[in-house]
């Protein structure tokens, strides 16, 4: 198991300034320096610098490779929620859309030209069969979201706060708080494999900031990017997203911002204001 930790504060010379005090103020000073430079280096985003010069995080590379999380029948979905669909145009759905055990009366806002595919909701009558089809898709949503969470390998990453200016390469991801990704755009390196898989595990909340990335480089494909978010995700104005969404809660996408991927969630909403949301092909 590796960890890899970000400093939050985006102000290292003040936070340097203090480091050297403390090295005047001890008689342990050289060893607090040596001990706080090998931290800053594996704690910063390579968009950080220091008094010593720009800092570089390298994600150490996993052996172990993981398998594409099985969504079974709600990897039809582009949408699929519990509890409220809503949205403000105008946006753009490529894919279809599910709400399940909510009555199509929450489903909100949609123009007769936003989804390019069908809305199915539990109380539908025709065609037939709508409420069963919903109800399984809910129930294969919460194995692959119990497949996602209960993922283990023995060199998984452990990250925490702000993802920022990364580059994640093939595999398993955890942290056991919330993960944003604000101080720079996000990476997914496959490194030439078009199979190559990432997990992303999340015990809280998950964030993105406006105007901020996911970049696909090497190959990689949204398809094969699992987001499992413990509780809710929140997407910034104009943000760029790739993966699919997994919330245990709901997932709220702010102005502007696009997702290539899909967004499930087990129990609350899915809303929208003017975005673009394209199913992933394989």
């Amino acid at each position: 198991m590796k960890v890899v930790m970000k400093i939050r504060s985006t102000n290292p010379e003040k936070n340097a300034g203090k480091w050297f005090r403390c090295v005047a103020h001890s008689l342990q000073g050289a060893l607090v320096f040596v001990v706080f430079s090998l931290f800053v280096v594996a704690g910063c985003s390579k968009n950080s610098s220091s008094p010593l010069g720009p800092i570089s995080i390298v994600i150490p590379l996993q052996s172990h490779a993981q398998v594409a999380v099985n969504l079974q029948s709600s990897g039809g979905f582009a949408i699929l929620a519990g509890s409220l669909i809503s949205n403000v145009p105008t946006s753009s759905i490529t894919g279809n859309i599910g709400l399940s055990p909510a009555a199509r009366s929450f489903i909100t806002g949609f123009g007769l030209t936003e989804v390019t595919g069908t809305i199915y909701a539990s109380d539908d009558v025709s065609p037939a069969g709508v409420a069963v089809m919903l109800t399984t898709a809910k129930g294969d949503l919460t194995t692959a979201y119990n497949d996602a969470a209960g993922r283990v390998s023995t060199d998984m990453v452990i990250v925490s706060g702000n993802l920022g200016g990364l580059t994640l390469t093939p595999g398993l991801y955890k942290s056991i708080g919330s993960v944003e990704i604000s101080s720079g755009d996000l990476t997914f390196d496959a490194k030439g494999d078009p199979n190559a898989v990432f997990i992303i595990q999340i015990a809280s909340t998950l964030v993105t900031t406006s105007g901020r990335k996911i970049i696909l480089s090497g190959g990689a494909k949204a398809s094969h990017i699992f987001w499992q978010v413990g509780t809710s995700a929140t997407l910034g104005t104009t943000s760029v997203f790739k993966g699919t969404i997994m919330a245990d809660q709901s997932i709220s996408l702010n102005t502007g911002a696009t997702v290539e991927g899909r967004l499930l969630a087990r129990i609350g909403s899915v809303t929208l204001a003017d975005n673009t949301v394209v199913i992933p092909t394989p």
